[in-house]
């Protein structure tokens, strides 16, 4: 049996097809499982908006601002991990394109 370059890459996509699948499959799965949790995640927040509610005005403006002191550190972190990510796949591309082949 002769095996073409066109076997290899059907061969090649099969494979693909099937890595493809299962990675899908997961991610519905996990999709599934997180939305399953979203009842208590929702019962969390109202307690957290009746606590808030029956606060003084002072008491709520205060909640509300560490609340933002509270979002800021993750939120920069993520930008600069991302940010270092696109940086780090532009150098790469760069390098990869100046090497000779």
């Amino acid at each position: 049996m002769v095996f073409t370059a066109k076997d290899a890459e059907v061969a090649r996509r099969t494979q693909w097809n099937r890595v493809g699948r299962r990675w899908l499959s997961r991610f519905v799965l996990s999709l599934v499982f997180a939305f399953s949790a979203l009842p208590a995640i929702a019962q969390g927040c109202q307690m957290c908006y009746e606590s808030a509610k029956g606060a003084p005005k002072d008491g709520q403006r205060a909640l509300s601002r560490a609340i933002l002191v509270l979002l800021v550190p993750p939120l920069g972190a993520m930008t600069v991990g991302v940010g270092c990510a696109f940086r780090y796949g532009k150098l790469r591309d760069r390098e990869k394109d100046l090497t000779p082949e």
